[in-house]
């Protein structure tokens, strides 16, 4: 019974480590955001349809995840970070990896459906350039991650796409926004991740180095990030609308992820750059909930 007991809690254990639960559960969280700032009189809150959402979302993303590591099984087996990963440790075999990866694809695709046709799409369009364009590569050129940046900014317009059924100015907003968040965000990682990343040979910096370069261009992209995040401030964005007072917490919000961005360029260290990436995913957390609270006060 006991011997029974490990094994299932290591094959949970491993479902969770290869779908990296933590990454796909930020997503979900994103789409769920999306959908709820969707939702209204013409389209109204369904409790299935966010379940579904996420649902949906978390197969997409765990299969998206689980591709990557069958993929990068090798680089991943070089560094520290990933080593101990279910398919590179050889606790799961590369084709149990990917049956799992094809049953969630398959579960998430027609959970996506049954809400509308273009989640399923966006859904699709996302797993394919995460798994096949992105993956590929990050070993290839820095510009893997202005790829990865398309897939990785879908999630927070794939809800209000599931909401309205409708690609819009709205759902083009909450992308873009989510969309100039990938730079700060995953050039930070890549900079206080540099010696292992550089291991597997992974290409994760605009400049290939922890130079002045790659931080000014965190900070520009920061900027465009705090630009479009108080856009539907100004009546630019359709339904999707911020008061003046959302607005002007949102700018504060940028203001901070600003002012670590500037430091990483100051001290160009990876102790900073840690920062950031905290500060980065605090900021997008924080952006999402305030935009939320800001529709139904």
């Amino acid at each position: 019974m006991e011997t029974n007991t490990i094994t299932l809690k290591s094959i949970f254990l491993d479902f969770k480590e290869i779908t990296k639960a933590g990454l796909a559960i930020s997503v979900v969280f994103s789409s769920i955001v999306g959908y709820l700032l969707g939702f209204s009189e013409s389209h109204p809150f369904s409790i299935t349809t966010l379940l579904l959402l996420a649902v949906g979302g978390y197969c997409m993303v765990g299969a998206s995840n689980i591709f990557n590591q069958v993929i990068e099984k090798d680089l991943d087996a070089k560094m520290d970070r990933t080593k101990n990963r279910p398919v590179p440790s050889g606790r799961m075999s590369v084709n149990k990896a990917l049956t799992l990866g094809f049953v969630l694809t398959f579960i998430g695709l027609v959970v996506l459906y049954t809400i509308n046709p273009k989640t399923a799409m966006f859904g699709a369009i996302s797993i394919f350039m995460y798994v096949s364009l992105y993956t590929p590569l990050k070993t290839l050129t820095p510009l893997s991650v202005f790829v990865g940046a398309f897939p990785g900014a879908i999630p927070f317009m794939l809800g209000w796409v599931a909401a309205t059924g409708s690609f819009g100015i709205e759902a083009g907003t909450l992308f873009l926004i989510q969309f100039f968040w990938q730079f700060p965000h995953f050039w930070a990682i890549g900079w206080f991740l540099f010696e292992d990343y550089e291991k597997a040979g992974f290409f994760m910096l605009p400049t290939g180095k922890r130079d002045k370069k790659t931080a000014i261009q965190t900070i520009l992209y920061t900027f465009w990030l705090i630009v479009a995040s108080v856009l539907p401030a100004f009546g630019f964005t359709g339904k999707l609308q911020l008061s003046v007072v959302g607005a002007v917490i949102v700018f504060a919000l940028g203001c901070w992820m600003m002012y670590h961005a500037v430091q990483l360029y100051k001290n160009m260290d990876a102790k900073t750059a840690k920062r950031l990436m905290l500060v980065s995913v605090t900021y997008i957390t924080l952006l999402q909930i305030v935009y939320v609270i800001d529709k139904f006060v």
